[in-house]
């Protein structure tokens, strides 16, 4: 990776500010927004689940993918997410998670988190999943909601990024 073009003197990013450490990151979203009002018992009673994809009656089915947002001067930040999909969708990926078949999975549903900073501009937003490395979860590759879209394919101002993040 070339630093070439990067504004970073010491551990503190020259263009934002922050701690370089805050520079690409990965950000995983423990449950689906939809499911966060749950008590922990209700949940459980609920929920089938692996590390990476869960139904909940009631709620729905989702999987886990990962949703990378560039940042200026190369870097990027990549959100673990859920994506809310059709119950047949989960058992065809969940037929597959652990097969040679996973390479060509393909995952079309909603976003099931709102992602800082956009928040409810994204939640629900329509978005396909296809996977790229069989060693990593499917990447979230295109959408035709234009706030997703835009969230994929621009290269965004740290501030604008990293200042929402925990």
């Amino acid at each position: 990776m070339s630093l070439e073009g990067r504004s970073i003197v010491g551990d503190v990013c020259a263009e934002c500010g922050e701690s370089r450490d805050r520079h690409d990151r990965q950000v995983r979203f423990r449950l689906p927004d939809p499911v966060l009002g749950l008590d922990e018992a209700e949940r459980e009673a609920l929920t089938w689940s692996t590390d990476d994809m869960m139904q909940v009656q009631g709620y729905g089915a989702f999987i886990r993918c990962l949703l990378p947002v560039s940042l200026t001067g190369g870097y990027r930040v990549t959100f673990a997410v859920w994506l809310s999909v059709h119950p047949d969708v989960l058992q065809k990926a969940y037929a597959t998670w652990w097969e040679p078949e996973y390479a060509t999975l393909e995952l079309p549903g909603v976003l099931a988190n709102a992602i800082p900073p956009w928040g409810d501009q994204v939640m629900a937003a329509p978005a396909e999943a296809v996977v790229q490395d069989q060693g990593q979860l499917p990447y979230i590759t295109g959408s035709r909601h234009a706030v997703l879209w835009d969230v994929l394919c621009r290269e965004w101002p740290h501030t604008d990024v990293l200042s929402g993040l925990p």
